[in-house]
């Protein structure tokens, strides 16, 4: 990517629509900005212009809103140009190919946001948070994504920064004025110091779980044995006829997934083949699909039939589950007599449903909603929530700090001790980004759609 380019992108979705945004970024936005408006002098800054836009022929294309930024006023940084014409394709590509035809090249994935940050606009964090925010899928992504947006994670990064640096001033105090009439080096202070910001750290770094349940949905297995509704199950909380639901048993015979929201959560919900002894190889595979999915499961709705006893569960499924991850369905309430299943599990949370009548699923959900916000809390450390990147990063610093920790207590020389709390806060601050890593960014802006 050149700076003296200027980039060109559609940065609303393909198709038609009311009205389009097309952005470009670089130098010639000035000079595109008047020649394609037919004006005599240039567009004002930050201001709404409606025109016509002309092509090179100096034929009309449509009328358009313009909006011109300036250098160092826009979200990139550099000079920007926003045209807003109507959103029919034909139109959004016939400017596109004027303005190529005027010298723009088409953007990248994440070039914009990637200008922004070179030019000191956010920091890394920052900039992950723009994509994390258009693809947020739930009420709770859309809260930590806007957080860090915000720069939740940088403040905390510059924090421990900060605090490190404290340390580092205490020992390096006496690395460079040996000889001055300092006090005793008292090594206390900096010990309990590494402890908690080590401490903390790691706290952060299990944050990343919770990054990952809010982007990719928390994964949830409906298991039991087959015939106790678990198809009727998905397709009830999906509103639609996603699983095929028969009174033969065995009909699921590999698992289905649906996604819907719970609360603030988005879920993916799985129906599973049921847990019997298999009639046939592709049943057993199925079944065997049921117990491989549970491995990286989040939460269990577990479903007993109310006119049949208490089933027996393979132990590699009930050593995954727990009475935090895991809620007991007793459905089939409607029929008579029914089993209690009381005596089945008995430290689990039971709702009784009838999929039939349609009756126990608000109980169902309020309960289910309730278990996974006493199973998921709030991160602590002011709600910061990091990504693998983040945490891969922390990890090398907190062994940094072990490392520097146990030097510390073992009474090594401090200049050693110093280099390994500077190692520190060089994995910190590549969560921000202040490093000159052309691949890593390379690899992180690609993910980005085109126009952001």
């Amino acid at each position: 990517m050149s700076r003296a380019d200027t980039i060109v992108a559609l940065s609303t979705p393909a198709g038609e629509s009311a009205i389009a945004l097309i952005r470009l970024s670089g130098p010639a936005c000035a000079e595109i900005g008047q020649a394609i408006t037919g004006r005599s002098q240039a567009l004002q800054k930050r201001y709404a212009h409606f025109a016509s836009y002309r092509d090179l022929t100096g034929a009309v294309i449509d009328d358009c809103v313009f909006t011109y930024f300036a250098n160092g006023q826009s979200f990139t940084g550099d000079a920007m140009l926003e045209i807003a014409p109507h959103g029919n394709p034909l139109i959004i590509q016939k400017i596109l190919t004027d303005l190529m035809a005027r010298g723009c090249r088409p953007a990248e994935p994440g070039e914009f946001t990637r200008t922004a940050f070179l030019n000191g606009r956010m920091d890394l964090s920052q900039a992950e948070a723009v994509s994390d925010l258009i693809r947020a899928r739930s009420e709770r992504s859309l809260q930590v994504a806007q957080r860090q947006l915000h720069g939740s994670v940088g403040r905390k990064m510059s924090e421990l920064t900060d605090r490190l640096l404290s340390v580092m001033a205490h020992l390096e105090a006496y690395i460079d004025f040996p000889e001055e009439d300092l006090p005793g080096e008292d090594q206390a202070g900096p010990a309990q110091a590494l402890r908690q910001l080590i401490s903390e750290m790691k706290e952060l770094i299990e944050t990343q779980r919770y990054s990952a349940l809010l982007h990719d949905g928390i994964k949830t297995l409906i298991v039991g044995e087959p015939n106790v509704g678990k198809s009727s199950l998905i397709n009830a909380l999906t509103g639609s006829e996603r699983s095929i639901v028969s009174e033969i048993p065995g009909t699921t015979r590999d698992y289905i997934s649906a996604f819907i929201m719970l609360g603030p959560w988005r879920i993916e919900i799985l129906d599973t083949a049921g847990l019997h002894e298999a009639g046939d190889a592709i049943e057993k595979i199925g079944i065997d699909h049921t117990i491989e999915q549970s491995e990286t499961a989040d939460f269990f709705l577990l479903m007993l039939d109310a006119s049949q006893p208490s089933p027996t569960l393979p132990e590699s499924l009930l050593a995954r589950m727990s009475t935090y991850n895991t809620l007991v369905i007793v459905n089939k309430s409607d029929l008579s007599p029914t089993q209690q299943h009381a005596d089945f599990l008995p430290g689990f949370k039971h709702v009784s449903t009838s999929l039939l009548t349609r009756s126990g699923l608000t109980d169902l959900r309020e309960t289910w909603l309730a278990s996974i916000h006493a199973s998921l809390t709030q991160p602590q450390n002011d709600g910061v929530v990091v990504n693998a990147r983040h945490a891969a990063s922390l990890g090398q610093a907190v062994e940094a700090l072990e490392l520097a920790s146990v030097k510390l207590g073992a009474g090594e020389h401090t200049e050693l001790v110093a280099t390994d709390l500077r190692d520190a806060i060089e994995r910190i601050s590549e969560v921000v980004g202040r490093i000159d890593n052309e691949r890593m960014l390379d690899a992180l802006f690609k993910q980005f759609c085109i126009g952001k």
